[in-house]
Order: C-alpha cells, then sequence, then structure tokens
C-alpha cells in the first residue's frame, strides 16, 4: 500500500466524496476539500461563528465556558468547532453543522461564493446530516423534542415530533423512498413512516411492542424492520413497514443488558444478533427463529485458520512495509477477558455511540459474518456461510429442506484490542482493521496462488498482513474504505493519512 502525508483533522471528520473523487476534512472551524489522487486543496470555507439572536437568548448554557488551550498557548474556543459534515448524494453540496452554536452551513463545489444556513433557534442542534436524495437536510433537536426536515430547492421545512434516538432510531429505505423513524409519544413507543419523495408525508404510524426502545434496524430489502429493548432485557421483535408484528426472539435464559449489536444479511435471509453475553443467535426469515448460534469460547477448534500479529513487528521494520501474520495450528486456546455478571459492562456507554457495523457485519455477499466478542477484544472472528444464502440459490431451494452449517472459517489475534473494523464495500473478501496503534491490518481471500509455469490454479488462498504506517507519531484508532474499495482513510486523534492500493504491471511471459 502507498500512504500518503499526516494531515489535521478535528472531530474525526474526514470522508470521502460518493465518487471518491474528493476528500472532505474538518479542521476545527474550516472545511477542506481535497483532490483524492494529487491531496492537493481545491476548496476551503470557512464558518461564520455568530448564532442567531434566537440561539443566543435561549440558550440555557452558562454565558462562560472552559476554553482549551493550544499548543501555543492561546485559547480556544470549541464551541464553533464543526460538529457534522458531509457530502450530498452526487457531491454537489457539503453541509457543516455546528451543534453547540446550533446552525448548519451548506457550500456548493461549482461555486465557492455560494452559501446557505440552517439555523435551529429555540429547540436547539444535536446532529445533522443529508437525506439519500441530497436536497434534503435533517437536523435532530435537543432533547427529542423533533426531526426538521429543510429542503434547499424550495426553502421549506417539514417538522415530526419526538423522534426517540437521533442516532439509533432511524432509517432509510435502501431507495430512498421511505424514512422509517422511531417515535415516542405518551411514553408509549412507535414507528412512523414517511414519503421521501412526497415532503414527507406520514403513511403509516403504528405502536410498537417494546417497553424501552433501544434501537431499530431496516432490512435491506426494506420490507422488514428489528427493534429491540433496551439494556435490561434480550428481546429483539420484526414488524413490516405496514406494521404487521412478524416474530419476536429472546434467549430462553436472559442472560442481562440486552442486545449489543444487529446485523441484516445482505439479502435479507437472516438477521443475526449479538448479545453482551457474547453469543450470536442468527434468525431465519421465516419463523424468524434461531437457526444456528456461535458462542465465544477459549478453544479455537481443528478446521479453522488462525492468524496471529508478530510480536514487536514495528519495532523491527521501524513501522516500514509489510509483514505477514503468524500462523498458528489449530486447536488453540485464548486467555479471555473475564467479566462480572453482577454489573454492567464496562463498555456499554460508550457502545451506544458506535455503529452495530463494528461488532457484526456480513461481507458483501453474505458469505462470511464477522464478530467482535467483548470477551476477546484482541481478536475478530470470521463465520462462514453455505453459497446458497445468495439470492438466486436461495429460490431453488425448499424451505423445509434448507440445512444452514456455518462453521468458524478463521481467527485474527492481535496484540491490542480492536479499535475499528470495516469490510471492504465492494470486494467481498477483504477486510481492514486497526488497533490504535502506528498499523494498519489487512485480510483477504482474494489471492490466487501460483502453480507451475507461474499460471494460477484458480485456487483462492487467506492472506493476512500487518502493514505499517511510515510516520513517526501516527496511531490508527479508526479507519474508513473509500467508497470504490481501493483506499483507506486512517485516523488518529487529530490527524488522519489515507493509504491506496498499488497497482503493479504485470510482464507478459514471451
Amino acid at each position: 500500500m502507498d500512504f500518503t502525508e499526516i494531515y489535521k483533522q478535528t472531530g474525526q471528520l474526514a470522508t470521502f466524496s460518493p465518487g471518491a473523487h474528493f476528500l472532505l476534512t474538518a479542521i476545527q472551524d474550516r472545511l477542506v476539500v481535497r483532490r483524492a489522487d494529487s491531496f492537493q486543496i481545491t476548496r476551503s470555507w470557512q464558518l461564520e461563528p455568530s448564532p442567531s439572536a434566537t440561539a443566543l437568548a435561549a440558550s440555557r448554557k452558562p454565558l462562560t465556558r472552559p476554553q482549551a488551550v493550544s499548543d501555543s498557548g492561546s485559547s480556544v474556543d470549541r464551541d464553533g468547532w464543526i460538529s457534522h459534515a458531509g457530502w450530498s448524494c452526487d457531491s454537489e453540496y457539503i453541509l457543516a453543522a455546528c451543534a453547540r452554536k446550533g446552525f448548519v452551513d451548506v457550500f456548493k463545489m461549482r461555486d465557492e461564493e455560494w452559501r446557505a444556513r440552517i439555523e435551529a433557534g429555540a429547540e436547539g442542534l444535536v446532529k445533522a446530516e443529508w437525506a439519500p436524495d441530497g436536497r434534503n437536510i435533517i437536523c435532530w433537536s435537543e432533547w427529542g423534542l423533533r426531526v426538521t426536515v429543510w429542503n434547499l430547492v424550495t426553502g421549506s421545512a417539514t417538522y415530526i415530533q419526538y423522534p426517540a434516538h437521533a442516532e439509533r432510531g432511524y432509517a432509510f429505505r435502501s431507495d430512498g423512498h421511505y424514512l422509517v423513524l422511531a417515535e415516542r409519544h405518551k411514553s408509549k413507543d412507535s414507528i412512523g413512516v414517511y414519503d421521501a419523495t412526497s415532503a414527507y408525508r406520514m403513511v403509516r404510524h403504528f405502536p410498537l411492542p417494546t417497553g424501552l426502545f433501544s434501537a431499530l434496524s431496516l432490512s435491506p430489502t426494506g420490507s422488514h424492520v428489528a427493534v429491540w429493548e433496551g439494556p435490561l432485557e434480550h428481546k429483539i421483535h420484526v414488524l413490516s413497514l405496514a406494521g404487521e408484528h412478524l416474530g419476536t426472539f429472546a434467549p430462553e435464559k436472559d442472560p442481562g443488558f440486552g442486545v449489543r449489536a444487529v446485523a441484516w444479511h445482505p439479502a435479507g435471509l437472516f438477521l443475526a444478533v449479538l448479545g453482551w453475553d457474547d453469543k450470536v443467535h442468527v434468525l431465519e426469515n421465516l419463523t424468524w427463529g434461531p437457526i444456528t448460534t456461535f458462542e465465544l469460547q477459549s478453544r479455537i477448534p481443528v478446521g479453522t485458520t488462525i492468524w496471529r500479529e508478530p510480536p514487536d513487528w514495528l519495532e523491527a521494520t521501524a513501522g516500514r512495509g509489510f509483514l505477514s501474520y503468524e500462523r498458528l495450528q489449530a486447536p488453540h486456546t485464548l486467555c479471555l477477558t473475564v467479566r462480572d455478571r453482577t454489573k454492567p459492562p464496562p463498555e456499554l456507554p460508550a457502545a451506544s455511540k458506535t455503529t452495530c457495523s463494528e461488532h457484526l457485519a456480513w461481507n458483501v455477499d453474505g458469505t462470511t459474518l464477522m464478530v467482535r466478542y467483548g470477551g476477546a477484544p484482541d481478536a475478530i472472528w470470521l463465520y462462514a456461510f453455505p453459497s446458497f444464502a445468495r439470492p438466486a440459490e436461495e429460490k431453488s431451494v425448499p424451505a423445509p429442506h434448507r440445512t444452514l452449517k456455518p462453521k468458524l472459517r478463521s481467527v485474527l489475534l492481535h496484540a491490542a484490542a480492536v479499535t475499528s473494523v470495516w469490510w471492504n464495500p465492494v470486494r467481498k473478501g477483504s477486510l481492514a482493521c486497526a488497533t490504535g496503534g502506528g498499523a494498519v491490518y489487512l485480510w483477504s481471500d482474494e489471492w490466487e496462488s501460483e502453480g507451475e509455469g507461474g499460471q494460477t490454479d484458480g485456487e483462492a488462498e487467506e492472506v493476512a498482513e500487518c502493514v505499517g504506517v511510515p510516520a513517526r507519531k501516527f496511531a490508527a484508532h479508526g479507519l474508513r474504505w473509500a467508497p470504490d474499495g481501493r483506499g483507506l482513510v486512517l485516523l488518529d486523534r487529530e490527524t488522519f493519512c489515507c493509504a491506496f492500493e498499488v497497482e503493479e504491471d504485470v510482464p507478459v511471459r514471451q
């Protein structure tokens, strides 16, 4: 891989444009857009820090706030920093939100002088993001009062009252036609379905069977929505978008502390549910009952490919180049983290702010399931699913005769706890992770071995590599793939760099 220089960023706000031609970053109160091929700056905007008079008058925050001190000794007003930034779907517009001061600025790539502002007003602002159509901006107010949808074309606003959760309580259907929003009216949970193509007109509204709503997840087909209870009960419900209750799953013995993560199969065939008891229940889409269960165990069985990060390899290579993982022979025994079941998980507050995809996720074609168990934070577990899980093959298999026999395929062991892990959005057999150190870790099963005469034998094999970041002071705590799957953004606390695949010309044998 080839790495770029180290650049500044704040708020972990560094993201590729949908076409992967540009890279957007936020540096305090400034937006910077770079070209993805040369990393030259093409656009830069400074936010106007002054909030509206309404926001000032309604602010409930103290008049004086402790200010951070920069390296030069001067004070820094973090209230004016960008808290949210993002691209529209066509890369034409960019939004930058300052939640503490209650406004959203919108900029246009083709016209550097053009800008628009959305002022939240008395209800405050906690989050802002683009709708799938790229012409509506969705803003969440403080205290769950309402969601406001602002249209850039007409300048009009649509208000939806009492959303349940700004992070885990909504989803758009894959075609962007409907918004599914969890709401809480008069201490009761409900779901509203809104038509995004008709000014967010309500088309469905039905109650939820939850006692205390925690989160929802919409199936890739857009026909089912899974909702689960709060941290005190391990229970998940599946409903149709018409409000029909299709099924409920709860373990025979409630392990406590509820559901940790949920992941839909890309074709909507299965629903994987990870609990705080380090068990994964895979539900099928007919009866919504479990067809298999995975559990964290200290002994890795025979038949599993085990990869281990070499000890002290970063010091030996001075953080440059790459090195293959060590291959261990199965069976192998791990030292697991012992958790006191009488106390809540220490990672529960932090996990509520992270995405489910970094704990439990399918690859792009649904043949492999990635799991991160809480009892083994330094390991990544990969489970292989049968090939008939593809939609075209699934239709040819009668439902009563379907046999699902997934197995543990590979385990990746690291010297430190994994802080971020993502599947490649395009390639089915490519995974990247970070552990908060000076390296990025890659796993792939798409390499073809060479046989006699330099010809490939057509059989793919697994490859796991440790790739050092060529920088003295850089710790990769987070990472994100480019939309085309050819590059990565590696994020430190206040800096970032990018890594790209190096395309080599293979000589042709005469």
